[in-house]
């Protein structure tokens, strides 16, 4: 029911924004894309926004629990409501020597 809601907020471009997604490391690798623009309804939260690119990449799944979120090149919260143009970034963790 949730996602019927959502495709109806959607249809509406006065009540959705658009947001930059970029996703780095294994992100990337899970998703196959290093970026997208997704429409999401407006007031939605960072949560929402990794809610739904689950959704879209369901082996996103593996690293949603340990990634770090960015907005507009700043790490955020879940709970930080998203704007229409803003940049999110999907940071997992990097291990390197």
């Amino acid at each position: 029911m949730d996602k019927e809601v959502i495709t109806k907020i959607e249809s509406d471009d006065t009540s959705s924004v658009e947001i930059k997604v970029l996703l780095f490391a294994r992100a990337r690798e899970l998703a196959g894309v290093p970026d997208l623009t997704l429409k999401m309804p407006s007031g939605s939260t960072t949560q929402k926004c990794m809610d739904e690119l689950v959704l879209k990449f369901p082996s996103l799944e593996e690293v949603r629990c340990c990634v770090v979120l960015a907005l507009n090149e700043e790490y955020t919260t879940d709970s930080a409501i998203v704007q229409h143009r803003d940049e999110l970034a999907i940071i997992p963790p990097i291990s390197g020597g």
